[in-house]
């Protein structure tokens, strides 16, 4: 029976992660088309306006429904007895946020020195609301590992945005149109998930069920706020020590490196934490499947992070424009970063899928107290690539070697790990020599560009080449 259930919850598994990966590239895909026109029509400083505000927003939106989501996701108890009170939880924080949005608005966009920010801001912050009230149904599909209905939402809410932004950019709205873009996607994403919702859950309250939902969300929240602190507060620093034009640079840099992680880490976390909770009790089981979900997405990662990061330069000029280029100085770094933020997602996954919600919270603490002063140092020293030095430099001596000791309760060991990762990693080493001899060969970008790809992806293909049986196992089983 048991064996039953695991290839039952594999079958499952496998086919969202299926649907998800799709989801993520067509996103991802469309998304870098569209963003190469809009550099085109938009001003470095309007992306840095922004930018500014998409801080404001993803601040609370990290706490926005205070981690009662996630506890739905993970709850073994009936849906009917949490969803009301996590509908009311979720809805009365989004409406709170976006009032402090409103009002503090004018005082964050004048500390971060960009006071035509404000309007933007308060616009964009009616987006909480939305997130509060399509909380439940949201969580909904990732618990029931569909995927295929998150793809339908997904995909109607980019459409619709697109045509937005597009038309508004080209009507000159600046950092208005980004603006109106990302509330057309949240408001037609979160109705296509309610329409593929069977029950609909009216606001209601346990005050114990209350208790437990914040006992279990409220470290998460907490985790999550300091999450967006270590992935966005580089762009407070870069925003108040350098200036609105660097930060429109660095917030290109930052988009274009977190291709990857986007592309092909959202597939797998969003089902990871699900899967994760799943098998909880089963220690051997949770180590085999972590290790096994690290070493798929090294092969996916790498090559991709690999050739961004080797490839930056000729990239960003010939795709964006020359008054791009400055971008490229942080690109690379943060590239190779974003390679090691894939493993550290997955690994804040498992470890809520575990019920390790305050290792998560102390985790991210020492990491944004760790890289406060040290991303000021390096904005100081050498713009935004020092701001990308100091990032990777915290995540190699601070955060990986925490989460390694947070691991060891659970069996995994970091030579596990290592020999999971050991291949693809090999691969990504043999690509940055071949990318960096086109480099020196070749002087035209283009063909510095399409030859430097071509070589490392296909030095890459042959190193991995004897995990090609795995993949393909994967494929075949999310086929059954």
């Amino acid at each position: 029976m048991a064996r039953a259930v695991t290839a039952g919850l594999e079958r499952k598994v496998t086919s969202a992660i299926r649907w998800s990966a799709v989801n993520s590239l067509l996103q991802r895909l469309g998304q870098v088309g569209v963003g190469v026109l809009i550099a085109r029509l938009v001003a470095p400083e309007q992306f840095g306006v922004f930018a500014v505000a998409l801080v404001v927003l993803n601040i609370v939106l990290s706490v926005s429904e205070m981690g009662v989501s996630v506890a739905l996701v993970r709850s073994d108890k009936p849906v009917d007895e949490l969803a009301p009170t996590v509908t009311t939880l979720s809805i009365a924080s989004g409406v709170l946020l976006c009032l402090a949005c409103v009002v503090g608005a004018p005082f964050f966009a004048a500390a971060m020195g960009t006071p035509q920010a404000t309007g933007v801001i308060q616009l964009m912050s009616v987006s909480l609301v939305v997130a509060g009230a399509s909380a439940v149904p949201g969580a909904l599909l990732q618990r029931e590992f569909r995927q295929n209905h998150k793809f339908v939402a997904d995909t109607s809410g980019f459409v619709v945005g697109t045509a937005v932004v597009v038309v508004l950019a080209v009507l000159g709205f600046g950092a208005w149109s980004l603006a109106w873009q990302r509330i057309a996607v949240n408001l037609v994403s979160a109705g296509v998930m309610f329409a593929y919702t069977e029950r609909r859950y009216r606001p209601g309250f346990d005050p114990r069920q209350a208790r437990e939902l914040l006992a279990f969300g409220l470290p998460l929240a907490g985790a999550s706020l300091l999450v967006f602190g270590v992935l966005n507060v580089d762009q407070i620093v870069v925003g108040s020590v350098l200036g609105t034009v660097p930060l429109g640079y660095y917030l290109l840099a930052v988009n274009l490196a977190n291709w990857p992680v986007a592309a092909f880490s959202q597939p797998v976390r969003s089902v990871s934490l699900a899967a994760f909770s799943q098998v909880r009790n089963d220690p051997e089981l949770l180590a085999r499947t972590f290790a096994r979900a690290l070493r798929l997405l090294a092969l996916a990662t790498v090559p991709a992070c690999v050739l961004l990061a080797a490839l930056a330069d000729p990239l960003v000029r010939i795709v964006y424009g020359e008054r791009w280029a400055p971008a490229a100085q942080a690109l690379a770094l943060l590239v190779l970063l974003g390679a090691l933020r894939v493993a550290l997602e997955l690994g804040y996954d498992y470890l809520a899928g575990a019920g390790r919600s305050r290792a998560i919270l102390v985790i991210h603490l020492v990491w944004l107290v760790a890289l406060v002063p040290l991303l000021a140092l390096g904005a100081h020293l050498d713009g935004i690539r020092g701001v990308a030095v100091a990032q990777s430099v915290v995540v190699l001596v601070f955060i990986v070697p925490a989460y390694l000791l947070a691991f060891r309760p659970y069996g995994l060991r970091a030579r596990v790990l290592g020999a999971a990762v050991a291949r693809p990693v090999l691969g990504g080493a043999v690509m940055v020599v071949v990318a960096v001899g086109v480099q020196w060969v070749v002087e035209e970008p283009l063909w510095r560009l399409l030859a430097g790809g071509a070589l490392a992806s296909l030095a890459y293909a042959a190193v991995v080449f004897p995990l090609r049986h795995e993949v393909l196992g994967l494929l075949r089983r999310s086929k059954a």
